[in-house]
């Protein structure tokens, strides 16, 4: 999800829950497992790396980790202030609410407040297709934080959530997201042509996916391999 669904103008338009989305999360088949994620995020916990729900308290670590030029380079511009991040939280917060998004923060051992996201967002009413994405602080990578969270978002959206397909987009440009989603087992399905404006210029993007049948199947196989 290089570009983000977010945009600053946002800010002013309060988002509640639709009657499309209150029925949704209690008649539809996508929602497998019953969840009041809506409400409240799950916390997801791994060895290392925890996804929670973002607070205010993380503006201030999320602009230091998301707004250098490595790390903002193939993603929609992040809010350029401390302030305009918590303007972002407070949004992330009514879309969830709303049942057509989710953004978590990502924490790891040693500190307390955010060194990236995770976020995924609705395609198809009932979040039968999805579309995911994640940013993480440049210091961060190549330590295994990526891949253990990456499979703690994945294992949410097809067992809370109740997705299908769940899709990602990465600027052909950025050898380090597609490496990143072909070692999580995402299948590359397409190029997007000029499909991602950053800096003025439209960038090809390729399309990944992963479905909810290859993402068990693969589990399965996995845990059956270290017992």
């Amino acid at each position: 999800m290089e570009q983000m669904p977010y945009r600053p103008e946002m800010d002013t338009v309060m988002t509640q829950p639709t009657p499309a989305a209150a029925l949704r999360s209690s008649t539809t088949t996508s929602e497998v497992v019953q969840s009041d994620w809506r409400q409240q995020l799950p916390t997801l916990r791994g060895e290392r790396v925890t996804l929670r729900q973002l607070r205010t308290s993380d503006a201030a670590s999320l602009f230091a980790m998301l707004s250098t030029e490595e790390v903002a380079r193939f993603i929609s511009p992040p809010p350029t202030t401390v302030e305009g991040f918590e303007r972002f939280i407070a949004w992330t917060l009514r879309q969830r609410s709303g049942g057509t998004y989710a953004c978590f923060a990502v924490t790891v051992q040693g500190y307390d407040t955010a060194i990236g996201i995770f976020q995924i967002r609705e395609l198809e009413p009932g979040f039968g297709t999805a579309e995911w994405g994640f940013a993480i602080g440049s210091g961060f990578w190549g330590t295994g934080v990526f891949q253990e969270g990456a499979t703690l978002m994945v294992n949410f959206a097809f067992e809370t959530v109740g997705v299908h397909r769940l899709e990602a987009r990465a600027a052909v440009k950025n050898g380090r997201g597609n490496g990143a989603l072909r070692k999580m087992g995402a299948v590359q399905e397409g190029l997007l042509r000029r499909s991602f404006l950053r800096n003025g210029e439209y960038l090809d993007q390729n399309l990944w996916t992963i479905l909810d049948e290859d993402w068990l199947l693969a589990k399965y196989i996995w845990e059956g391999s270290i017992q």
